[in-house]
């Protein structure tokens, strides 16, 4: 943004070129056209190539570039889309710039009538027509220049498309349709009725003292308590929209979405229940066909049907058609791909925000582990596996829940080496102790024994303080001791100050669950072990929608405190103005 910025004319120039261009441009595609700048700026113009995807990253590294005018479509092709977002990203700059230029005029004006109104004088039109010949009234550099952009857009952009172009420069707000309400109601209305229904098949059967019910929740009950993590992440996520709404937090221009495709809370609630009511049919139709004598030929197909859910899910997921939200599923598919080939990817917020939600599914991830597990290496027709006693196994029950958090602790690391910022060392350090932590407990959990125990309990202690302190000093700013929010921080969107302090108690409450396993409260009489991992991992998945508010709160009065009401988008070229000059 810089570079364009930097090649626009001075006032008097763009007075001088209006004068000559009108009377010999009278076209309606270039009604402003202006004089090309001399070939000579081209010397002072370098190929700028961004470390932005993996190869390009690793021959950053190797301190290898191409210096040849030499490039691929695929380069070209992303290029353009660059200067393509650029182009978008300006004209939204000058629109919000004449709207600050209307906002002041406005304000001008009403304070002048109050003015007038208390004073019983008529110095408002005087004052009035003085601002209207000054430059704040009377320049229309703004206007001009956002004429430029228009028509170059549509010229080199979309073929001379005005309508086309126009669409792309002002997207225009998406419609919220009574349909949605009506299929989220429908569904959430279902999925009630559905947990009724297994209830009542739970009590009527007896089935809490059926011989079977060990073997139901050790090799059954992790299969579909995925579905339960992802339904419950979903809602917080919609509650997290709604609140942000509410409180005005602009989360679309902090995650980057595109104007028009980011998603409401009846829109995520929809998606949640419609989850929710395919894995709750499926799971009341397993119970029933397994309970049914008649219907133990299908035993097979009954031990299939959770196997079937996740297929169905990963099928909506990457469908290519534009059914289902497909941009916001490919945002999503593509921050999951950032996460995983960090640090091959430049960091953006929308990527370490995804990472933080994955640390809080490490039981979710382990819970695909155990589909493996439980399809490939068990006998899942009689409804029997030795692989959780496999060392492989164990291994991998480590690893695969370590990986989230790797991910965040080499993100950190790529912005510490990008940034220069200090705080990303220390934030690598927290999520490096979570990862020795985590290993910690797995390893006592596994093994058991005081040496264990004690590693475990040591490590936990420590990542629980350093984690608890960073969420709420550094990621939500709160614990200000000289704000004017007293232990709070200066600007606080939210109107009760209670709300706050209590969020920090229940945080601080939700992150001593890391001490459960090495205290051995996980096993209650009145509740199976995998239950009890199961509500474990759902009080993190609230704690960490509570975090998501608060931690975006922050970013938004951040970014408020900082005027950035716009995007810096890279351009695939620099301008050295020292050698220019």
């Amino acid at each position: 943004m810089e570079a364009i910025q930097e090649v626009e004319m001075n006032s008097e120039e763009i007075l001088e070129e209006e004068a000559t261009t009108r009377e010999r441009n009278k076209t309606k595609m270039n009604p402003i056209g202006f004089r090309p700048a001399p070939l000579e700026i081209l010397d002072y113009v370098k190929i700028n190539v961004e470390p932005e995807t993996p190869v390009s990253t690793l021959r950053n590294c190797c301190m290898t570039s191409n210096s040849k005018l030499s490039f691929s479509k695929e380069e070209l092709r992303k290029a353009e889309e660059q200067m393509r977002k650029a182009f978008v990203e300006f004209y939204q700059k000058l629109r919000l710039l004449k709207s600050y230029r209307f906002l002041n005029m406005l304000a001008f004006s009403k304070i002048m009538k109050k003015y007038d109104k208390i004073t019983s004088r008529k110095a408002s039109k005087s004052y009035s027509d003085m601002i209207e010949k000054s430059y704040l009234g009377s320049s229309d550099e703004v206007s001009k220049l956002t004429e430029r952009v228009e028509v170059t857009f549509i010229n080199h952009f979309v073929n001379g498309n005005r309508r086309k172009g126009m669409k792309v420069l002002r997207p225009q707000a998406k419609r919220e349709t009574h349909r949605v309400t009506y299929f989220m109601g429908l569904f959430s209305g279902c999925s009630i009725a559905l947990v009724a229904a297994i209830a009542v098949s739970i009590h009527a059967r007896n089935l809490l003292e059926h011989k079977g019910r060990g073997q139901y929740m050790e090799n059954i009950f992790p299969l579909y308590s995925l579905f339960g993590f992802i339904v419950l992440h979903m809602l917080m996520y919609a509650g997290n929209i709604y609140y942000w709404r509410h409180f005005r937090v602009n989360y679309p221009f902090i995650f980057g979405f595109k104007q028009g495709t980011e998603l409401n809370y009846r829109q995520v609630l929809l998606l949640a229940s419609g989850v929710s009511v395919l894995a709750l049919a499926a799971g009341l139709f397993h119970l029933d066909m397994d309970m049914d004598p008649k219907k133990r030929s299908f035993e097979t197909v009954t031990e299939l049907i959770p196997l079937v859910l996740v297929f169905i899910l990963l099928l909506i997921t990457f469908c290519p058609l534009n059914i289902i939200y497909r941009s916001s599923r490919f945002f999503l598919i593509r921050c999951s791909w950032h996460c995983l080939c960090a640090p091959l990817y430049k960091v953006t917020l929308p990527d370490f925000f995804l990472a933080d939600q994955l640390t809080s599914q490490v039981q979710a991830i382990r819970s695909l582990q155990f589909y493996v597990c439980y399809y490939v290496w068990g006998n899942f027709r009689t409804r029997s596996n030795k692989c959780q006693e496999s060392s492989v196994y164990q291994i991998l029950y480590i690893v695969v829940a370590i990986i989230p958090f790797w991910s965040r602790f080499i993100q950190c690391l790529r912005r510490l080496f990008e940034e220069k910022d200090s705080m990303q060392g220390l934030n690598s350090l927290k999520y490096l102790s979570t990862i020795v932590a985590l290993v910690m407990r797995t390893l006592y959990d596994q093994k058991r024994g005081t040496f264990w125990r004690v590693m475990a309990a040591s490590s936990s202690g420590i990542t629980t303080v350093a984690n608890t302190y960073w969420d709420i000093v550094i990621d939500w700013g709160l614990l200000q001791r000289n704000s004017r929010n007293h232990w709070l921080r200066d600007k606080l969107l939210v109107p009760h100050k209670i709300v706050y302090f209590v969020a920090i108690v229940l945080n601080i409450i939700l992150r001593l669950v890391w001490m459960q396993l090495v205290l051995d409260f996980q096993e209650l009489p009145f509740l199976h072990k995998k239950a009890m991992i199961a509500i474990v991992a759902c009080l993190e998945i609230l704690r960490r929608g509570m975090w998501n508010f608060f931690r975006l709160e922050n970013e938004h009065l951040n970014n408020v405190g900082k005027y950035r009401a716009s995007k810096s988008v890279p351009l695939p070229f620099n301008y050295d103005e020292d050698k220019s000059l």
